[in-house]
């Protein structure tokens, strides 16, 4: 059954994405196996979005537990999850519209993941197809 298209941090979306996730099950590298960073999306057409990346995945919510919250702009969380734009991200952080509270260091133990493996590669092509332009 072909994807639904869904647009991007909305509940369908999310629904979607953990299913791809579920089915795919990419492996989890060491170096973000306990990693947990809440993400707080502003500007979206449903408002505000909280969620989190944990153990490489994406999830609906933030954690209590959480060390680390990045507040991002809705345009640059679409380039850094759906378009994998590492220069856009650079750029928005460097300028200033990424905050960052909490433990600035996890966001390295991210870098440190190494390179995405053949699976993480599929569910990010994936998400991408299935969300809306």
């Amino acid at each position: 059954d072909p994807q639904m298209a869904e647009v991007f941090l909305s509940d369908g979306w999310f629904s979607q994405t953990e299913k791809i996730q579920n089915e795919v099950n990419p492996p989890v590298p060491p170096a973000i196996k306990d990693l947990k960073i809440n993400m707080q999306v502003t500007g979206g057409p449903s408002g505000e979005v909280a969620f989190r990346m944990e153990a490489g995945r994406l999830v609906k919510g933030h954690a209590a537990d959480a060390p680390t919250k990045l507040v991002i702009p809705f345009d640059t969380a679409r380039a850094m999850l759906i378009d994998q734009n590492q220069q856009a991200v650079m750029s928005a952080f460097m300028s200033g519209q990424i905050r960052v509270e909490g433990d600035m260091a996890k966001l390295m133990q991210m870098q440190m993941a190494g390179p995405p493996s053949p699976e993480a590669q599929k569910v990010s092509q994936l998400i991408k197809e299935m969300t809306t332009a």
